[in-house]
């Protein structure tokens, strides 16, 4: 039996995850990611390398942009099949979608605008990748599906989605391929989760695998405990707080958002936090909250007895959800310290740009970051400090504020537990390839695993395709 892999995204980078399977009965994609990275953000525009009509289905490990965000540009090239995900996957991927595409159309109105302003004729895209109508378009195409369910996919095709501990409803996705009484086994990890992290379930482990296609995104590291988190939060809110500036939290709508707001509340219920008016401006990150309360099924023990007890995990007393621009707005007219948490996570677009732009520069606030800054993301230029200025919404501003990073807080797993999770396997793989990591950390987590395990590690390039034996 002939399958093929395609790597048609996180292949020696950390954004873009898709992956083309061709099987001798059909043809599926597992994940359909935006590309995140600026050196790479052209990539977003290429045409499928097979026609989108030709797909019999979409499998979707989770909801984060980088893995689902060209899902609309696929159905708008004539994509037709299923979408299969978990439900909570499901939910927070048409707000992600949505959010995206109502970005990209704001966005380039705004750069026209400015270019029109500055007087600039060179080429612009002045068409987004996708609108809300083709976003739309995607919604009725998806289908739900259930953990650790076999689910029929295609002709020949079965597959069984699994808790991986990432974000909510996440998944690791076995694939089975069925033709004239030969089976292969392919195992797609997604972004594996941690263990003991708040609100989220740990992640399952992966029982059996011919083929694994799996995450590195710190196989070069390993973390701090989770446990140091509320210290380090106490140590940047209190120094902050003394100094009187702003604590500007570029965050994730998935996830990040919803376990900062976890622990600030135990701080302030412990009273090691002065009561400090807190922001959550993003739209999207506010109905993300509205969708964990909608699945508790997907909670943690802890998390389901806090609740029970009459406790809840994402809000506390002076918080506010800022829906509007107006709202947004207005926080940066207010006087004295404030938690500001605003997206995206990168930097790379959002409200969290006008929160730099107006931050920044203060030598008393602190920008703290709490998340993965791909390279060559304003988030990355801005914690690497080598620069003492960056450009922020077309204007060059110096760095004065404090640059602050809090390492716990990764939902991906580091090399340990990364070793942990594939080693759980019952037999050796035929081949793992490693992928969804910068090129020198997937080299180095592939040598690691390799000399751990002796198992043929492959570290494959952006649009290699490979034969499956």
């Amino acid at each position: 039996m002939k399958i093929e892999i395609t790597f048609l995204g996180a292949a020696r980078n950390v954004t873009g995850s898709c992956y083309l399977v061709q099987t001798p009965k059909a043809n599926i994609v597992v994940d359909c990611g935006m590309y995140q990275e600026y050196k790479f953000k052209s990539r977003n525009w290429k045409e499928f390398p097979i026609p989108p009509n030709s797909i019999d289905a979409v499998l979707l490990t989770h909801a984060h942009l980088d893995h689902c965000g060209l899902l609309p540009k696929l159905v708008k090239d004539g994509f037709k099949g299923d979408i299969f995900c978990t439900p909570a996957t499901a939910e927070i991927a048409g707000i992600i979608m949505a959010d995206s595409a109502h970005i990209q159309e704001e966005d380039i109105k705004f750069k026209k605008k400015r270019h029109e302003r500055e007087g600039r004729t060179g080429p612009f895209p002045y068409e987004p990748l996708y609108t809300q109508e083709d976003v739309m378009a995607t919604i009725p195409l998806i289908r739900q599906v259930a953990y650790n369910q076999e689910i029929p996919i295609a002709d020949g095709i079965h597959a069984f989605f699994n808790e991986v501990g990432h974000i909510f409803g996440s998944s690791f996705i076995q694939v089975i391929v069925k033709d004239q009484g030969d089976c292969r086994s392919l195992l797609f990890s997604g972004d594996i989760g941690r263990d003991n992290l708040p609100i989220q379930r740990d992640p399952e482990q992966p029982e059996e695998a011919d083929y694994v296609i799996m995450e590195s995104t710190y196989g070069d590291r390993i973390h701090e405990e989770p446990a140091s988190i509320p210290d380090e939060l106490e140590r940047v809110i209190n120094s902050t707080y003394k100094a009187g500036g702003n604590i500007v939290i570029p965050a994730f709508a998935v996830e990040r958002t919803q376990e900062i707001l976890y622990f600030l509340g135990q701080l302030r219920k412990e009273k090691r936090i002065p009561p400090i008016v807190t922001f959550v401006d993003s739209p999207m990150a506010i109905r993300v909250i509205e969708v964990f309360r909608r699945h508790p099924e997907l909670f943690d023990s802890e998390t389901r007895e806090m609740i029970a007890n009459g406790g809840r995990p994402t809000d506390f007393p002076n918080l506010h959800l800022t829906r509007s621009v107006d709202e947004s707005k207005e926080i940066n007219n207010i006087r004295g310290t404030a938690i500001i948490i605003a997206g995206s996570g990168m930097c790379t677009g959002g409200r969290i740009k006008h929160h730099l732009l107006a931050n920044i520069s203060r030598e008393e606030s602190t920008i703290l970051f709490v998340g993965y800054q791909a390279e060559g993301t304003l988030g990355r230029l801005i914690l690497d400090q080598e620069h003492d200025e960056v450009r922020i919404l077309g204007r060059t501003v110096p760095v004065r504020a404090k640059i602050e990073r809090i390492g716990g807080f990764s939902a991906h797993a580091d090399r340990n537990e990364l070793i942990q999770w594939v080693t759980a396997l019952e037999e050796n793989p035929k081949k793992v390839f490693i992928t969804h990591g910068e090129e020198s950390v997937a080299m180095s987590f592939a040598d690691h695993l390799e000399e751990k395990t002796g198992w043929s590690t492959i570290v494959p390039e952006y649009g290699q395709t490979i034969t499956l034996d």
